[in-house]
C-alpha cells in the first residue's frame, strides 16, 4: 500500500472518529446528568464526574466578624475583601479559600481546601419522580423540603410504543406488495403509478395536513390511535415503496425465474423469497420509519389531539418543558428515556446495514 493511499485512510478514518465523538459526547452528558442530584447539576457541569483539581470544602467552620458593615472591607485572617467578594470567596493565600454563606448578620464561614476529588453522587429518583406519578419530597441545599408531584410518563411511554409499532409494519407491509409488484409484475399504467409514488416524495408533509384533518373530523378519526397509525402510514408509503423497490428490483432474476418454473405463484415467491432476501431493506426503512414515528411531535399534536389519555413521549416532554423548564434534572431523565427505544431499535437492526442476505443465494 502506498504511502498516499495510508495517508488517505488515516485522514478519512481521523475525521469519521471525531464526528462519532462529537455526536457522542452530548448523548454521553445526558445520561450522565440524568443520575446526578438536582443541586449537584445546578452547580457543576456532569464533567465533574471525571477526577479533577478543585475546591473542596474541608467541614470547618469559622465564626463571623461581629460589627461589619456591607460597604467597609471586611477583614478575615490577615485577608481584606469587601462582603460580596467574601460571598464568591477569598484565597488566604495558603491553599485554602473561605466563603461567606448566609447574610451579613447571620450566616457562616466556610473553610475550602484545593484537592482531587469526583462528583459520584448519583440517584435514580430523578427517573422515579418522571415516570411515577406519585408525590416525591425534595430537599435543598438550605435544608428546606419541598412536595412535588411526579410526571408519570410511563402512561405516554406506553402510548408512544402503541403509535410508533403499528405505524412502522403498516406501511412496510403495504410498500412491501407494491414494491413487488412494480418491480416483477406486469399490469396497465404501472410506469405511471410508480412516477406518482415518486412525485409524493416531494410533497411536502404540511400541505395534506388540513385536507386529512378535516376527513378525519367527519370520520370521527381525529384523536384516536388509528388516525395517527393512518396518517404516519400514508406519508411513510412513498419513501418506503421507492426504498423497497430500488432493492426488490435489483434481486437476481435467475433465481424468480426458477421458481416460477417450479410453479410458484407471485404470493409464493413474494412471501418464500423476496421477503427473506430483502430483510436488510425492511429492517433500514424499519429504523427511518420508527425513529420518525417516535420522535414526531407535529403529527401527533394535530391527529391526536390534546387529549391526555392519546399524549405520546414527545407531547409530554414538551409539555414538561413549560412547567418544569429549570429542572434539568428531571427534563433530562425524561429526554433519555424517550432516547431508549430509538437506541435499542437501532442497535438490534443495524447489523442488516453492513450483513449481505444475498451472498451465496446464487452459485456459479
Amino acid at each position: 500500500m502506498s504511502r498516499e493511499k495510508r495517508t488517505a485512510i488515516f485522514l478519512v478514518n481521523g475525521i469519521l472518529l471525531l464526528i462519532v465523538v462529537l455526536w457522542t459526547i452530548p448523548t454521553i452528558g445526558l445520561f450522565i446528568s440524568s443520575f446526578r442530584d438536582r443541586d449537584d447539576i445546578r452547580s457543576s457541569g456532569w464533567w465533574t464526574i471525571l477526577p479533577h483539581y478543585t475546591w473542596v470544602y474541608t467541614g470547618e467552620t469559622l465564626p463571623l466578624p461581629q460589627g461589619q458593615t456591607r460597604d467597609a472591607p471586611i477583614t478575615i485572617e490577615g485577608v481584606t475583601a469587601t462582603f460580596d467578594e467574601w460571598r464568591v470567596g477569598v484565597d488566604t493565600g495558603q491553599g485554602e479559600r473561605l466563603v461567606w454563606i448566609g447574610t451579613l448578620r447571620s450566616g457562616r464561614l466556610e473553610r475550602y481546601s484545593q484537592q482531587w476529588a469526583a462528583n459520584l453522587d448519583f440517584t435514580t429518583e430523578n427517573y422515579e419522580q418522571v415516570l411515577s406519578g406519585k408525590e416525591f419530597q425534595i430537599q435543598s441545599s438550605d435544608g428546606t423540603t419541598t412536595t412535588v408531584q411526579g410526571d408519570d410518563m410511563t402512561a405516554s411511554f406506553l402510548n408512544s410504543l402503541t403509535v410508533s409499532i403499528p405505524a412502522t409494519i403498516i406501511p412496510i407491509m403495504i410498500a412491501a406488495f407494491a414494491a413487488y409488484g412494480f418491480a416483477w409484475m406486469s399490469f396497465p399504467g404501472r410506469r405511471i403509478l410508480f412516477i406518482g409514488i415518486v412525485a409524493l416524495l416531494v410533497v411536502p408533509l404540511q400541505v395534506a395536513l388540513v385536507p386529512i384533518l378535516r376527513d378525519y373530523v367527519q370520520l370521527e378519526l381525529n384523536g384516536t390511535f388509528l388516525g395517527i397509525w393512518l396518517a404516519h402510514a400514508g406519508f411513510g408509503l412513498p419513501l418506503a415503496t421507492y426504498l423497497l423497490y430500488n432493492y426488490i428490483s435489483s434481486l437476481p432474476k435467475e433465481i424468480l425465474e426458477s421458481a416460477f418454473i417450479d410453479g410458484a405463484s407471485h404470493f409464493t415467491i413474494f412471501t418464500g423469497l423476496v421477503l427473506p432476501l430483502s430483510v436488510p431493506a425492511l429492517a433500514s426503512f424499519a429504523i427511518f420509519q420508527f425513529l420518525w414515528v417516535w420522535n414526531d411531535y407535529f403529527v401527533a399534536l394535530i391527529f391526536g389531539g390534546l387529549n391526555r389519555q392519546n399524549q405520546v413521549l414527545t407531547q409530554r416532554i414538551a409539555e414538561m418543558v413549560g412547567s418544569r423548564g429549570d429542572d434539568w434534572h428531571l427534563l433530562t431523565a425524561a429526554a433519555f428515556i424517550s432516547m431508549l427505544v430509538p437506541l435499542i431499535v437501532f442497535f438490534s437492526l443495524q447489523r442488516y446495514f453492513v450483513r449481505g442476505l444475498m451472498a451465496g443465494s446464487v452459485k456459479g
